[in-house]
């Protein structure tokens, strides 16, 4: 019976761990998210794993599947506990899938789902690991956060795709 399983790859190696799998026919799931980069005074968005050098593949291990698996460049081994590969729930696949946006991409905070007063942090931008409280939804795509910066209180205005929630 095909089921997902979770497969531990390579350094780096998410993606090309993911195309050695599709080439031999497998169902391969590698969740993405959006990262901000900056380098040589430029600042971009790139595509990252969600999990580091974890990636997921629909297979029917009891069907002799493993060896194809496990010998595909880039991957270092199936996650087992003990000496048996635990299949990932279908649930939690279709969870992380109904996250993405329409760019595939996995949307870390919610938007829907932030109210005012919830605690969140900023993981890019020049106030990057600043921690405010949500105020609202400026438009689709930006938030505005109150943050304390020098004993004020000012109001920001952030992608929504670099705030994250903190407890």
């Amino acid at each position: 019976m095909r089921a997902w399983y979770a497969v531990y790859t390579h350094a780096n190696m998410e993606k090309w761990a993911r195309t050695n799998l599709w080439e031999r026919d497998f169902d391969v799931y590698l969740p993405q998210y959006n990262k901000q980069r900056r380098h040589a005074r430029k600042v971009d968005w790139v595509s990252a794993p969600l999990f580091p050098r974890y990636l997921f593949v629909h297979a029917d291990l009891q069907a002799g599947e493993r060896p194809r698996i496990i010998t595909a460049p880039g991957v270092n081994h199936l996650v087992a506990f003990g000496s048996r590969s635990s299949p990932v729930s279908d649930d939690i696949i279709d969870e992380i899938r109904a996250r993405e946006d329409t760019d595939g991409h996995i949307n870390l905070v919610d938007p829907n789902a932030l109210k005012p007063g919830d605690k969140v942090q900023l993981h890019a931008g020049a106030l990057c690991d600043s921690v405010g409280l949500f105020q609202h939804m400026a438009d689709k795509d930006r938030v505005v956060i109150l943050l304390n910066l020098l004993g004020r209180t000012v109001k920001v205005k952030a992608p929504i795709k670099s705030v994250q929630r903190v407890a």
